[in-house]
Formats: structure tokens, sequence, C-alpha cells
């Protein structure tokens, strides 16, 4: 599926060892991550359940640069996901979690392969392929299931001015967390997609504490958006700290948006122009730590006008009008939790979250947390009334620092959420184990 990306991989792999193999061997870096997981999902208004478990591999190659003014290098994955059980019935037709068969079953299992070629100058680099994987304020990979979100494009990350880094690139297409394809960009609600995301963006360190960002983001025919962050970390002793998180994002409509196809959902709430993107939305995240404790509170607050917009290519389908498989994605912002997001229009959230690290009871690896958000003032979709939701979540992670099992992980997680008015979600309890491990083989 991705020959052209495989084949200039090849290539420049062939080139490395002719331009100066050392830097490309020896910094290379290759290795095998397996994740075992079950997956729970209880709709406790009588929707469809989901009540799954497989198991996910993925194999990265990461090599380093050959020598020279300018040095080239490749980065290749393999990811294979494979059905383990879906109990009778517990796989609704195109979930998230594992691709679905023409009749609506589970896949037995699914792949894919993708490659990204690199090169680097000075202290730039440039990668372009289809294995991109973005943790950036307008775009975050996700990877909340068995295996990760990737996408196929451009990226450039300049570090050439002291305490600046630039960030800019051009993506096309995604390949979501449960499928094997790949599709074009687009946004919740919409059946067709856009093969043109471009962003742009700074981050800035004024001081050694305070981070200042400013970034923009254009998906053709669906949105533009701005988004300015500052990030400060007051250390008030060695074990003891208070930080301050800033986010503010401004999105309007663009191109196409609001026609037949590319009409924006909205989250599900209200919408000032019906399809249209129109929001602006600011959050504050105040976090104080002192040993092991660490206790964050927030506010969130979306206007009035439309709910907050993201790449989400769960909409588009293919040639039969059957989903792709590519739904699951990632935003950044504080409310993006296990069930809900709490990102419709009018939503007023606070939220808090407590977590220990268990290192300092002498049990290293050992962490815990529970969050709590409230949405409250949301508009209901049809602009008569308003609603509100809560959230709870809590998890547990281990993972083993030695001995012949050193670096297996555990983590279990749990969410509860309800909701009360025609906006709000179905409720639900939902129920994750995992296990993750590393071997390194390089």
């Amino acid at each position: 599926m991705y020959k052209s990306s495989l084949a200039l991989a090849v290539a420049l792999g062939v080139l490395a060892q002719q331009a100066g193999a050392a830097g490309f061997v020896e910094d290379s870096k290759l290795s095998l991550s397996s994740r075992t997981m079950y997956f729970n999902n209880d709709n406790r208004d009588g929707g469809a359940d989901n009540r799954e478990s497989g198991q996910g591999f993925k194999l990265d190659y990461i090599s380093g640069f050959t020598e020279g003014t300018v040095g080239f290098g490749v980065d290749a994955q393999a990811l294979w996901g494979i059905h383990l059980d879906g109990g009778r019935g517990k796989h609704p037709d195109n979930s998230s979690f594992f691709p679905s068969d023409s009749d609506g079953s589970a896949e037995s299992q699914w792949a894919r392969v993708g490659a990204n070629a690199k090169a680097r100058f000075s202290k730039t680099e440039v990668h372009y392929g289809s294995a991109l994987a973005p943790n950036l304020p307008i775009l975050v990979s996700n990877d909340g299931r068995l295996l990760p979100q990737t996408f196929e494009g451009g990226t450039i990350q300049s570090k050439e001015i002291d305490n600046l880094t630039i960030n800019a690139g051009q993506l096309t297409h995604a390949m979501g967390r449960a499928s094997s394809n790949r599709t074009g960009l687009s946004v919740a609600g919409a059946t067709q997609d856009s093969n043109k995301f471009r962003y742009g963006g700074l981050d800035y360190k004024l001081t050694p504490d305070l981070t200042l960002q400013y970034y923009y983001s254009n998906l053709e025919d669906f949105y533009k958006q701005h988004f300015l962050g500052a990030t400060h970390v007051f250390k008030i002793a060695d074990d003891q700290s208070f930080k301050t998180d800033l986010r503010y994002f401004d999105s309007s409509s663009d191109g196409k948006n609001g026609e037949a196809g590319y009409r924006f959902s909205n989250n599900g709430g209200f919408a000032k122009n019906a399809g249209e993107v129109d929001n602006k939305t600011w959050s504050a995240m105040f976090t104080y730590t002192l040993g092991g404790h660490s206790l964050m509170l927030g506010h969130q607050r979306v206007n009035d006008d439309g709910g907050f917009v993201w790449l989400n290519q769960g909409n588009v389908v293919d040639g039969n009008g059957r989903n792709e498989g590519a739904g699951g994605s990632s935003f950044y912002l504080f409310t993006d939790s296990m069930i809900n997001q709490f990102a419709k229009a009018g939503e007023n959230t606070t939220f808090g979250q407590y977590a220990y690290d268990f290192a300092r009871l002498g049990v290293p690896g050992l962490k815990a947390s529970v969050a709590y958000l409230k949405g409250e003032d949301g508009k209901n979709a049809n602009g008569n009334g308003t609603f509100s939701e809560w959230e709870r979540d809590a998890r547990v992670d281990y993972v083993i620092q030695e001995g012949t099992f050193k670096g297996l992980g555990a983590s279990l997680r749990h969410g509860v959420y309800r909701g009360t008015g025609t906006s709000s979600l179905a409720d639900q309890d939902q129920t994750r184990l995992i296990f993750n491990y590393t071997y390194n083989f390089l």
C-alpha cells in the first residue's frame, strides 16, 4: 500500500551505505513493542456494548544519519493487530477498537507498514513518509488502543536559534488506530476529506521556566485554527513546584465547510451556523507538586457559537459506504478524557486530578491517579435549553524495574460518564486493562 514510501526508504538506505554508513548504522535503533489490551465499554442506557481483547505488535527501525554536511537516514515501522476475543455480539460494527469485516464482525487480524525518509542539516531535520506521529498543539497522534494512529506527509523542525523551536509541515493522509487503510483528513460529521493539512508554529523558551507557543493550521475546505499557549513552572523547593499551563484556540470555517459532505457535527452540540466551524476555546490548568503528590485543578470554556474542532476521520467511508475504521483521535485540551471530550458549544468545564508516585514509599514504577470533570451550561443541538455532564477516571500503572521481566508494564483504567440533556452522551462505564513490553534489539 505504501510502495512509494518504502521504495524511497530502500533507496535512501542504499545511499546511506554509500555516503558514509558509520553514523547511519552506529546510531540505529531497532525495537519490538507488544501491547495486549482488554477493552470493555458498557452503555448503561441500553445501546451496543463493546467488549473485546486484542494483541498488537509494533516493529520500529530508526536509523542514524550519514556523515557529512547533510546527513540522511530512514525510519521504518510495521504494525500488526490480532483479535483475541470479542464475545458474541460484543463488537459493534465500525468499532474504533478493531476493524470490522463486511458482515460487521471483527476482523481476525490486520496490519500495515510505513516508512519515513529523513535528512538533517545543522540543527534542522526534515521527515517525509507515512509513519509520522506528530505531538503538537494543533495535532496530536492518538495511541489509545492497540496500535497508534500515524500520518503521511512531510514535516520540518528547526532549532537553529537558541531557545526557539520551529515546526512546520503538510500532511495528506491518516492511518487510523483500527485500520490498515489510509484516508484523507477530515472533521467529525463530514463524509468528504481533504489531502492538505498545513501547519506552522513556534515554541520559544523565554526563560528556563517559561515557554511561549504560537501555532497556525489549516485543513483545506474545513477550518483554520490559531493557537496561543504559555507554560510556566515555579520551583518552590527541590521537591516542590507550581505549574501554570494556559491554552487558547481560535477556529473558523474554510472553503467548502458547511456544504454537503463537508459539514462539521460540532461534536453533537449547538452551532450558530449549522455544519460550520466557529469556535473560541480557552483553558487554564494549575498543578501543585510536593514529593510524590501531584494536585491539578483547571477550568475550560468553549464559546457559544460552536464546538471545538480537530482532525477526526471517524465519518469517512469507503466506496461501499462502510466506515474506514479511522475513528478515534486526540486533541490538545485537558478535557480529552477516557470517554468524553467536553468540547461542545457553551460548555464550562471544571476539572481536577490527584496523582501519586509510589516511588516515595519504596515502590518505584507504581503510580496511581484519579480525575474528575464536570461540564455545565452546554447548549443543546436544537438551541433549546442546556445540558450537563461529568466523568470520573481512575488509573493504576506499574512497570517492573528489574529482573527477567524488567520493562513489562501494566495499566488498569476505569472511567464513568453520566450526562443530562439532549446533547449529552449515553451513560457509559469503561474499563481498559493493558500490558506493554518493548524489547530493544539495538
